[in-house]
């Protein structure tokens, strides 16, 4: 402790702040908790400035330093408490977020979903608008369950066309990339000399990494395309459900 305030004393100011500058806001939130130094610091307006211009940049499109001056936009609020602002918007996301987390665990009352619900619920994060930062923060967490980080994964690759380099680190932060679904799903038995043959099953586990990286494309294009012409139906199953009940969170549909 005495090294640590003695680095704090020493250490210049500009520096300090050059570092905290460099935090994702989890981390700055946490070095904020340490000291009355490092919380005026990291309650400092620039910084927030910074973090709500990149996480809501049609938001704040003006300068509210700028709000107070008869110049000012007619709407625009006068308003210089950056982390306010943050934490404001922040919990507004958060509780759509939340409802759209809360339409998948509803819509799956038995742990399986039908792919109508799995689809809507990628459509729903869509209308609400959510940007990569809201869905790593709220949407990437490893106490969600599996399924939900599955549908903002797949909504910022297919919705918001995120790289899938960058959405692989993003899953690695937030500690979820190794976590595994099994897709399942079965294909129309295909015609032989006048006779149908059985319906063909198959199967693949996949990590969330693997399908951000698009390691397997055929898996993710089944996942995308859900039960259609030749799949009768399709599957996921969880990697913690797996050990009590094989297929039970579990994207269904039935043919036609």
């Amino acid at each position: 402790m005495k090294q640590f305030e003695v680095i704090q004393n020493t250490l210049p100011e500009d520096v300090a702040l050059k570092i905290v500058s460099m935090l994702s806001v989890r981390d700055l939130c946490a070095l904020g908790c340490c000291s009355r130094f490092w919380r005026e610091l990291c309650g400092s307006d620039c910084i927030w400035e910074s973090l709500t211009r990149e996480r809501w940049p049609s938001l704040v499109c003006f300068d509210f330093s700028a709000s107070s001056s008869s110049s000012a936009p007619p709407n625009a609020p006068n308003f210089k408490e950056w982390r306010k602002l943050y934490i404001e918007k922040h919990n507004e996301v958060a509780v759509r977020a939340a409802a759209a987390a809360k339409f998948v665990e509803e819509s799956s009352p038995s742990k399986s979903l039908e792919v109508g619900d799995y689809l809507k619920a990628i459509s729903i994060l869509d209308d609400m608008k959510l940007g990569f930062k809201d869905v790593q923060m709220c949407l990437f967490r490893p106490n969600l369950k599996v399924l939900v980080n599955l549908v903002g994964l797949h909504y910022c690759l297919t919705w918001l066309r995120i790289p899938g380099d960058q959405l692989k680190e993003a899953l690695q932060v937030s500690e979820i990339a190794e976590r595994h679904v099994c897709v399942k799903w079965w294909k129309l038995g295909r015609w032989f000399f006048g006779f149908r043959m059985r319906d063909e099953s198959h199967s693949r586990w996949a990590s969330l990494a693997d399908l951000a990286t698009d390691d397997d494309e055929h898996l993710l294009a089944v996942l995308i395309r859900g039960a259609i012409h030749e799949v009768l139906r399709v599957q996921i199953s969880s990697e913690e459900d797996h050990h009590t009940n094989p297929w039970s969170a579990q994207i269904t549909q039935g043919h036609g």
